[in-house]
């Protein structure tokens, strides 16, 4: 009988955990689920939780209605998918090759890598690198900046570091070079770290939309961040002049009425 009321406690201990977690969780989503659903010019009064205060779907009317939003949606996923297999691959080769002491240079470029976490050159002179390497307004602006990482090659050649050498110097021996070695060995035993940094990447590609404004021209590298970022820009300039309008026009009403 004792066992059986430990059970209960603890099943009832755990489920109100989970329940509160579940809420803490789901909590961002439907917050932002309640202003989607709710009136633009309501929305801007705030105090909005779980509900909309009123409820109408002319928001996504308004999203839906751009022709540009489904090649925004494509350019996302591309830049995304493309973006994030090269980062993760490239920056992987190269902690794995940060992680050969013989290699040569290997203080200096080990530091100039580092380097880069605390060091960047601007928004102006990166505006020129691009035009001189010609990625401007190309789709290439999109994925070689982030070809490489830092900080992500310093985890993954962490990771790298745990890896047993013998295992590394039997391959060797039976005849492996650093290529087998790097695809059949050490991708493998990282495939959590891997994962990890390549989630990583890929929200950050996909919730990107300063490069597009930056460094690109037109329609056609429009990405779906940009584009709605345009469309909440001109939905707020909207409101607020339709609610500045009101309060302007209602003391000439009152005044004409008066006269």
């Amino acid at each position: 009988m004792r066992h059986r009321w430990k059970d209960i406690a603890f099943d009832t201990v755990n489920t109100c955990a989970l329940v509160c977690l579940m809420i803490v969780t789901l909590y961002p989503f439907l917050h932002v689920l309640a202003y989607s659903l709710n009136d633009a010019v309501d929305s801007m009064r705030g105090d909005l939780t779980f509900f909309p205060r009123k409820f109408t779907l002319s928001n996504y009317a308004v999203i839906f209605r751009y022709d540009a939003l489904v090649d925004a949606a494509v350019m996302s996923v591309l830049r995304t998918v493309i973006g994030t297999v090269t980062s993760v691959l490239c920056t992987a080769m190269l902690a794995y090759a940060l992680t050969k002491r013989d290699l040569v240079g290997y203080k200096f470029w080990n530091t100039l890598f580092i380097l880069t976490m605390f060091v960047s050159g601007g928004l102006i002179p990166t505006f020129i690198l691009f035009k001189a390497i010609h990625i401007y307004n190309t789709f290439w602006v999109y994925i070689l900046p982030g070809l490489i990482s830092a900080f992500h090659m310093i985890l993954i050649r962490t990771n790298f570091k745990t890896i047993p050498d013998s295992l590394i110097e039997s391959a060797y021996i039976d005849g492996a070079n650093d290529l087998y070695v790097f695809f059949r060995i050490m991708l493998p035993l990282s495939t959590p770290v891997m994962a990890t940094i390549g989630l990583f990447v890929a929200v950050g590609q996909w919730n990107s939309w300063q490069d597009t404004l930056f460094f690109t021209i037109g329609n056609d590298l429009q990405t779906l961040q940009y584009v709605l970022m345009k469309i909440l820009n001109q939905t707020e300039a909207g409101a607020m002049i339709n609610q500045t309008s009101v309060y302007i026009t209602l003391p000439y009403r009152n005044n004409e009425r008066e006269l």
